[in-house]
């Protein structure tokens, strides 16, 4: 077996800060919604407008980055990325008007766009294929981390020294972020990259629509539109205000559900990636199971007429934790179901679909507080109303995802997979063990 060199590592070790810094930038928002709507006076659809338009930036660009990064190379863009968060983290903490900081986050969210999707080549550039399943899962549980540098230094920062230092702070880890990648990225080991790694632009748009019509493709992006969205509508804007605001908790308390969603998810990541390989027929079954427990505990949340215990908040955070790593199967649909040439692009798509959904609720939820607020937007009350508009998306992406499985086992038994029903299959699992 051929051994890792150690600048693998170290390229990977750089690759995945930089992917954490831009997680910590995203969510920076969310722990100071309510400092932003004081800061900048403005209500809560205008607070969600925010993150909207930060959501949006980076949903619309999945597909663009994708065809930049076989172009120009995944260590420009991350580089690129950077500069840009930096430059969105500075022109925020400056901002002293609501299309100020508007602008300052459409920086924000075209930088991020930029850094994940590098991330995962210079993955596959460096490791052997047997790795690059589980580093990507890896790399998204570990960027992840970023949420618990927004959750709690900056949020210390920002309770301290105040709006400016705490987002001048926060550019400044992508400053570090484009410095160290510019000095140890490479985007190849030989520092090279062939003709083929630069297609042209009729070959992208072929790729394009041929991962699009593939039915694998269109399961990954269902998958991801469906796990994804509640958690990151959670860590994005609402779940801070609605755990302070809503349900009464103090900041440090807020703060320390976040923490615990991201350990958890860390901790879920490795299991639900040892489930995919070791079960990939059954991976729709893994996915619905994990849009089936969010949905069943926002259910008891939203419906207790008085403000959730502690051990249930813990509950909701736990089982929101696993939208991150939940969402990570959606890239393993596009990986499997595509070629190495079309595996960039349907990521791309793929990526879109969780992002979207996000955009679209956190609008929503805003627009709700507003009409249910009368006077006092953030009460616990108007967050049971608003919140439950989470239920359209989930129904929306479970018609979505059962369609494109239905297809996608027609087109596997077209080809002559045949994928047995699961009782079936348990059926056959416990005959071969008697």
């Amino acid at each position: 077996m051929e051994r890792t060199p150690a600048r693998a590592w170290l390229v990977w070790g750089v690759a995945v800060a930089a992917y954490t810094i831009a997680v910590l930038q995203r969510t920076s928002l969310g722990v100071s919604g309510l400092d932003a709507a004081q800061r900048f006076g403005i209500s809560a659809a205008l607070l969600a407008t925010f993150a909207v338009v930060q959501l949006l930036v980076y949903a619309a660009m999945q597909i663009p980055v994708g065809a930049m990064v076989d172009r120009v190379g995944p260590r420009a863009m991350v580089v690129a990325g950077a500069l840009l968060m930096a430059l969105g983290q500075v022109a925020l903490a400056l901002a002293e008007s609501f299309p100020a900081a508007i602008l300052a986050r459409v920086l924000v969210g075209a930088g991020d766009a930029m850094t994940f999707i590098s991330v995962l080549r210079l993955v596959a550039s460096w490791f052997a294929p047997r790795q690059v399943p589980v580093l990507t899962q890896v790399t998204g549980l570990v960027g992840q981390g970023g949420q618990i540098l927004s959750a709690i230094p900056l949020v210390a920062i920002l309770h301290t020294a105040g709006w400016t230092p705490a987002f001048l702070s926060a550019a400044s880890f992508s400053v570090l972020a484009a410095v160290l990648t510019l000095v140890v990225v490479r985007d190849t080991p030989d520092g090279t990259r062939s003709a083929d790694e630069s297609p042209s632009w009729a070959k992208i748009r072929h790729d394009l629509v041929s991962a699009w019509q593939h039915p694998g493709t269109r399961l990954g992006l269902w998958t991801h539109f469906t796990t994804q969205f509640s958690g990151t509508v959670f860590v994005m804007l609402w779940g801070y205000p609605f755990l302070t605001s809503g349900e009464g908790l103090t900041r440090q308390e807020a703060g320390a559900l976040f923490t615990v969603m991201v350990l958890s998810g860390m901790a879920a990541g490795p299991v639900i990636g040892v489930l995919v390989s070791r079960h990939p027929l059954r991976r729709s079954w893994l996915v619905l199971g994990i849009i089936l427990s969010a949905m069943g505990v926002w259910t008891v949340v939203l419906a207790l007429p008085e403000p959730a215990p502690g051990w249930l908040l813990l509950v909701l955070v736990l089982v929101l934790s696993v939208s991150g790593p939940g969402s990570m199967i959606a890239f393993d649909y596009a990986r499997t179901f595509n070629p190495p040439n079309r595996f960039g692009t349907a990521t791309g798509i793929v990526n879109v679909g969780g992002f979207v959904a996000a955009l679209v609720t956190i609008l929503l939820v805003g627009l709700v507080l507003d009409l249910v607020g009368q006077g006092e937007t953030y009460t616990l009350s108007g967050f049971r109303v608003a919140l439950s508009v989470q239920y359209l998306f989930w129904v929306v992406g479970l018609v979505g995802f059962l369609r494109a499985r239905r297809r996608v086992r027609a087109r596997m038994a077209s080809e002559g997979t045949h994928v047995p029903p699961l009782r079936e299959a348990l059926r056959r699992r416990r005959a071969a063990r008697s």
